[in-house]
């Protein structure tokens, strides 16, 4: 088990994995992250398939799973971390508890510049400037850089989230998850904000606060486009919900010890705010873009009833030996998700001339190697087959050190 809340995983301190922690969470971890990576690194974003996309607005697609699961784990791990402390808030809690969650946004906030960094100084490069000019134009682009983003959000739902439970205790979680996802629905239906517009609520917060410049830009099946930040201001709310609903299962795994009654309680848990979320979606639709509250009722039930069946398979059946590749990403999640985008930007953003024209190793790999072997289709997936092993690599070498990266 981890033993620091989740925002330990971000990256200043080499420690020794502990024999405890518990490893069907950890490898649920893993499965996540690398579905993250998965989904995040095709071959080319105009060959995907359908699985592998989000949900354009209402609806639920695999990848849709991807981001509220490792939530739910973050929400486990917490309860299961703060336990050792009796869920004691302290001065000293609350200071180490602020500099992990502000630490994890500035990484977030340094991703997206980084991100930005490399598509820029890409352009400047047919440019008639300097190099040191290029280098300096394309780091100053903080006027229009994002300032949200995954990172952020699991930094600002973990602040709020340990302080949920550090003030009001697990007992109630649950009551807080409900009166959090029902405020959320009032604001959206009194609203009228189920639409993806500049009109709706959520945008509208988001500007206010962020500024249009330094929000994300989505662009719709139509060709236009509409500024609308998936991670936003106000749809963070619901996400506090979801780490609390996390909360609430990770005290259900501690109150027993024998795994068999583990798996009901998960099950039965599981089952039950799975239908709730489907009941739901009739009135506030499935959606991960405003992160609905039907959505964080569907995504726990299926996390739970996920994490139960890792239990029976690992810790139960003593099914190990095919974890082993998700165990690599699961101990070190937050320092393997940091490594793959940076890979990402510079795959796409370091490249050579071939024939005049200028191409991305990334563009390379796709169009001259996998694509012609395998189709348009394949060929995206096994380069985000290919950049998972890359990553995972990377993740081995830490794993089999038993080297835990946490704050």
């Amino acid at each position: 088990m981890f033993t620091q809340p989740f925002n330990p995983n971000t990256m200043t301190k080499l420690t020794k994995v502990s024999s405890s922690r518990l490893l069907s969470l950890d490898v649920l971890r893993g499965i996540t992250i690398a579905g993250m990576i998965l989904v995040n690194n095709p071959g080319s974003w105009g060959s995907i398939y359908a699985p592998l996309r989000h949900a354009q607005w209402n609806g639920l697609t695999p990848t849709d799973l991807v981001f509220p699961f490792f939530m739910f784990i973050m929400g486990v791990s917490m309860f299961l971390s703060y336990k050792k402390f009796d869920f004691k808030f302290t001065a000293q809690t609350f200071s180490k508890l602020l500099r992990r969650s502000v630490l994890l946004f500035l990484i977030g906030v340094a991703l997206n510049w980084f991100g930005h960094f490399g598509g820029t100084l890409r352009e400047l490069w047919t440019e008639d400037l300097t190099f040191f000019a290029k280098i300096g134009q394309a780091a100053n682009n903080f006027e229009s850089l994002r300032i949200l983003g995954v990172l952020q959000r699991l930094a600002l739902v973990s602040f709020f989230g340990s302080l949920a439970v550090l003030i009001f205790k697990p007992k109630r979680a649950l009551w807080i998850s409900a009166i959090l996802l029902g405020f959320y629905w009032i604001l959206i239906a009194v609203s009228n904000s189920f639409e993806q517009n500049s009109s709706s609520l959520v945008a509208i917060i988001d500007r206010a606060v962020l500024g249009i410049r330094h929000m994300y830009t989505d662009h719709l099946p139509d060709g236009s486009a509409v500024v609308f930040d998936p991670e936003g201001v106000l749809s963070t709310l619901p996400c506090i919900a979801h780490v609390l609903i996390g909360v609430w299962a990770g005290k259900l795994i501690s109150e027993v010890k024998e795994n068999g009654v583990r798996i009901q309680k998960l099950f039965i848990f599981g089952t039950i705010i799975l239908f709730l979320g489907f009941l739901l979606q009739y009135g506030f639709p499935i959606n991960k873009k405003i992160w609905s509250s039907s959505f964080v009722l569907t995504t726990c039930g299926l996390a739970s009833l996920l994490l139960a069946l890792l239990i029976w398979v690992i810790d139960i059946k003593a099914k190990k030996n095919w974890s082993v590749l998700f165990e690599s990403f699961g101990v070190n999640p937050m320092f393997i998700y940091v490594v793959a985008a940076v890979l990402s930007v510079l795959l796409g953003n370091i490249g050579f001339t071939v024939y005049g024209e200028w191409i991305s190793i990334h563009a390379y790999v796709y169009s001259q190697w996998l694509s012609p072997v395998f189709g348009d289709l394949m060929g995206s997936l096994m380069f985000a087959l290919l950049f998972v092993t890359l990553n995972w690599f990377i993740g081995n070498i830490l794993y089999k050190k038993k080297i835990f990266i946490k704050l």
